[in-house]
């Protein structure tokens, strides 16, 4: 199963390791407490502590890189690889993973990343982390080895286990092994600012960018009014791209370029902008429902950052430690939606209305039977909680 196994031992200056005899023991340590012990929660970097925080199973133990191949575009890792050890390796080849990778700074690793379903501003233009999952390898329930993926589109259960493992917060199974594709890097970017009259028709000038053929790297909206906008490509190229962007919107600010670019979108991903004293929450939306959630956040009373990607089509909430978590799920069960905690003390971290419903627990009864990976998810009206095998295939 360990492709790894197949390679020859490394030199000293190959980043590719082999799966080492320390390796197979951790591996072989992970699959006993998985069949030994009862509620378990995997915990990579610690970057998203609210997913994670009471972990017992750490991953540190599984952490590098099986196989890279620059010429096909593919790495194979070990699930517990801080995402910032690929990210370097990738540059040095002139590749990345262009769905921008949250909280790499802070320690996010890949199984994480995918458990998560976390991608950041270059999910706009090149899709997310479920579109560059190729395999991966899991332990499930029962303590046993799964692989899907590549060559094995589906195992026997039927189920697509990549696609199923993205945004599954841990609840399917351990993740041990992940196969992505890359991208190559793009040679130049530039970054644009844009400021609205309102916030409608910040969302109103949003839509129709994203609906336009300047293709866009990323697209984001900073309430009330402010716009950001990225452009990468071909150096030569983009002069002439950004002189018809102008054409179209109207007189544009000196644009961010170079290191003034990256640290932009760097601070993005980083979610730079959230104070360090506020928790941080990801709600799924659209751009039709933009305007019911922020009035429902102005409804608060208590100032509450926040920052809309993905062209509309996911929210970042910023939560404030004294704005209780029930406004949270007030807020959401008002605008039908759910939110994912990343950041700060919560009580769950699946909140407001969770969609999977018969198939979400077909997956979890076939994956852990005995709900060993099982997560709380809201109050019972017995004062307890549900325990369940969340959603899965969600895009992140």
């Amino acid at each position: 199963m360990w492709r790894a196994a197949l390679r020859s031992p490394p030199t000293s200056d190959d980043p590719v390791t082999t799966l080492t005899a320390d390796h197979r023991a951790y591996l072989e340590e992970l699959q006993a407490s998985v069949r030994e012990k009862g509620r378990l929660r995997p915990v990579g970097g610690g970057s998203k502590l609210a997913l994670s925080g009471w972990g017992n199973l750490m991953m540190g133990g599984l952490s590098g890189l099986l196989e890279y191949d620059p010429e096909e575009y593919t790495f194979t890792a070990l699930a517990g690889t801080p995402v910032a050890e690929v990210e370097a390796l990738l540059a040095e080849g002139g590749q990345e993973l262009p769905f921008d990778p949250p909280l790499v700074e802070a320690g996010a690793t890949l199984g994480g990343t995918v458990a998560a379903g976390l991608s950041g501003p270059g999910r706009f233009r090149y899709g997310g982390v479920r579109d560059f999952l190729l395999g991966v390898t899991f332990i499930d329930g029962r303590g046993e080895l799964l692989e899907g993926g590549g060559k094995v589109v589906k195992n026997a259960a039927g189920f697509d286990l990549p696609k199923l493992m993205v945004g599954s917060a841990g609840c399917l199974g351990v993740l041990v092994e992940v196969t992505f594709k890359v991208f190559p890097k793009p040679a130049a970017a530039s970054t644009l600012r844009l400021e609205a009259t309102s916030f409608a028709g910040a969302v109103e000038r949003m839509a129709v960018l994203a609906a336009s053929s300047f293709e866009l790297s990323c697209l984001e909206l900073e309430p009330p009014v402010t716009l950001w906008l990225r452009i990468a490509g071909l150096a030569e190229a983009l002069p002439a791209r950004l002189e018809r962007l102008e054409e179209a919107v109207g007189p544009l600010a000196e644009p961010f370029c170079g290191e003034a670019d990256a640290r932009v979108w760097r601070e993005a991903r980083e979610f730079a902008w959230v104070p360090a004293d506020h928790g941080l929450v990801k709600v799924p939306v659209n751009p039709s429902r933009l305007g019911a959630l922020e009035e429902a956040v102005g409804a608060l009373g208590t100032p509450v950052p926040r920052r809309y990607g993905v062209g509309g089509n996911v929210a970042y909430l910023a939560w404030p430690q004294d704005l209780p978590e029930e406004c949270l799920e007030t807020l959401l069960g008002g605008t039908g939606l759910s939110a994912m905690a990343i950041r700060g003390a919560w009580s769950r971290p699946l909140l407001g209305r969770l969609p999977g419903g018969a198939f979400a627990e077909r997956v979890a009864r076939v994956l852990d039977p005995e709900g060993k990976f099982a997560i709380e998810t809201r109050s019972s009206g017995l004062g307890g909680a549900d325990r369940l095998g969340r959603r899965v295939g969600s895009r992140p």
